[in-house]
């Protein structure tokens, strides 16, 4: 027997579950999108809660330059990306096997005015500035990871931009807004549901 391999999660840089893949449509923003997703990824099974919460409520300027962090299969972004076909998305995940559905899945979705990375956290792009950076934070790779990847946004952040996250209460939310608060000039609360709790943090 061998030994099992059970600490492995969906921020794993190179997934070793077996593949199991399918193909999700979901609504978002009034369009129809279709994913393919795999294990090894986060939600594999369509588009989680708290994702569409923030999808619902994030506001980008049109010819922005958007940054999706922990893009996963690519939900986020490619939603962005269609809101603004004017701007340019970049989304970045540190999953290989994330990375190349979120490729896939802007193909197949007909998204041509977006990129995705290979990236731990904002490594790949600390020398570029964006105007908004949306995530749903990994909270189970711990507080240290999602904090640091909030001291990037701001890093990368041009004067004015925003950071979008979406945060469970009792994931940690009260410790995320005082990290927040911590460095943007401005932390607001969008909106709150089922318990998801959408923030908006300004530079």
């Amino acid at each position: 027997m061998g030994v099992r391999k059970i600490s492995e999660h969906y921020y794993s840089q190179k997934p070793t579950t077996a593949h199991d893949m399918h193909t999700v449509d979901e609504m978002l923003r009034g369009r129809k999108f279709t994913f393919v997703t795999d294990a090894g990824v986060f939600s594999k099974k369509g588009v989680d809660y708290g994702t569409k919460a923030l999808i619902a409520a994030m506001e980008l300027p049109e010819r922005g330059e958007v940054l999706d962090v922990g893009c996963g299969y690519g939900p986020i972004g490619l939603a962005a990306a269609s809101l603004i076909p004017e701007g340019k998305v970049t989304l970045v995940d540190i999953n290989e096997r994330a990375v190349q559905l979120a490729r896939q899945n802007a193909q197949r979705n007909a998204m041509a005015n977006v990129e995705v990375l290979q990236s731990d956290m904002l490594a790949e792009v600390l020398n570029r500035k964006f105007d908004a950076v949306l995530t749903n934070p990994p909270i189970r790779a711990g507080k240290e990871t999602v904090h640091r990847i909030f001291e990037q946004a701001y890093e990368v952040l041009n004067p004015g931009g925003a950071l979008w996250i979406v945060i469970q209460k009792k994931q940690g939310a009260p410790s995320a807004i005082a990290k927040l608060e911590s460095l943007f000039a401005k932390v607001i609360e969008i909106g709150k549901d089922k318990g998801y709790r959408i923030i908006k943090a300004v530079k």
